[in-house]
C-alpha cells in the first residue's frame, strides 16, 4: 500500500522520507486515528516531533517558532479563518540539509513548507520530499486525483536555494504514487491504477530518461 496523504490514510495521499525523525505509516495512522481533520492531525504529529527533537522549535499559541541556524527564529502563525484560514505544524527536521519541514493546510488544501534554516528560506511543496543520497536534490510525487498537479517532480538543491529541476506526468489512470531514490540518478517509483486500486507497481526512472521535462 502506498503512503498515504496524511490524513488520508485517513483521507487522501503524502509519502514519508527518511529524515532524522520521521513518523511510520502505523504511527502517523494511530496518532491521526481519531483526529477531525488535517489541521488537527497535523497539531497531533507535531506533539510527537516536539519531543522527539527537543529544541528545534515550540508552539506558542497559534504560534510555531522553529530556531534558524547559527541564530534567529522563524515564526509560522495559524489562521483560525474559516475560509480563509491555514495552518502549521512541525512533521520532520531533513538533517542533510539542515533544514525543517512543516505540515501545511489552508482550507481544502494541505502542502509542505520546507524551511532552511541557515537562510529563512521557505519553500512550498506538493507532498513530502525524498532527500537524495548526495544531498543535491529532492523528489516529490504528486498524484492522488483530481485534487493534485499528477506530477512527478525534481527539486535542485543549490547555494542560492532549491528551485524544481525536472518534471514527469504519468499515464492519466495512476491515482496514487509515491518515489524514493535508488541512487543518485535513479528514483524508483510505486503507483496504482484506477483500474486495480489495490496492486501496486513498481518502476525505475533515471533523471537521465528523456521523458523528463527540464524546467528553465
Amino acid at each position: 500500500m502506498l503512503r498515504p496523504r496524511v490524513f488520508a490514510a485517513l483521507l487522501s495521499c503524502v509519502p514519508l522520507a527518511s529524515f532524522a525523525a520521521p513518523l511510520s505509516d502505523a504511527e502517523v495512522g494511530e496518532i491521526c486515528a481519531q483526529a477531525d481533520g488535517p489541521s488537527h492531525c497535523g497539531r497531533l504529529i507535531e506533539e510527537v516531533q516536539l519531543r522527539r527533537l527537543p529544541g528545534l522549535a515550540r508552539r506558542d499559541g497559534d504560534a510555531l517558532l522553529v530556531s534558524l541556524f547559527p541564530q534567529g527564529t522563524a515564526t509560522f502563525t495559524d489562521s483560525p479563518d474559516p475560509v480563509k484560514g491555514h495552518s502549521y505544524s512541525l512533521w520532520d527536521y531533513i538533517d542533510g540539509i539542515n533544514a525543517v519541514l512543516l505540515y501545511t493546510t489552508a482550507g481544502e488544501k494541505t502542502t509542505f513548507t520546507l524551511l532552511q534554516r541557515t537562510s529563512n528560506r521557505r519553500y512550498e511543496l506538493p507532498t513530502e520530499p525524498q532527500l537524495s543520497p548526495d544531498r543535491q536534490r529532492l523528489a516529490t510525487a504528486d498524484v492522488c486525483g483530481p485534487r493534485c498537479t499528477h506530477e512527478i517532480a525534481i527539486w535542485r538543491i543549490g547555494r542560492d536555494g532549491i528551485r524544481k529541476e525536472l518534471t514527469w506526468s504519468p499515464n492519466a489512470d495512476w491515482i496514487d504514487a509515491s518515489a524514493r531514490w535508488k541512487d543518485t540518478e535513479t528514483l524508483v517509483i510505486e503507483y496504482t491504477v484506477a483500474d486495480s486500486p489495490t496492486a501496486t507497481t513498481t518502476l525505475e526512472r533515471k533523471l537521465s530518461d528523456a521523458s523528463w521535462k527540464r524546467v528553465p
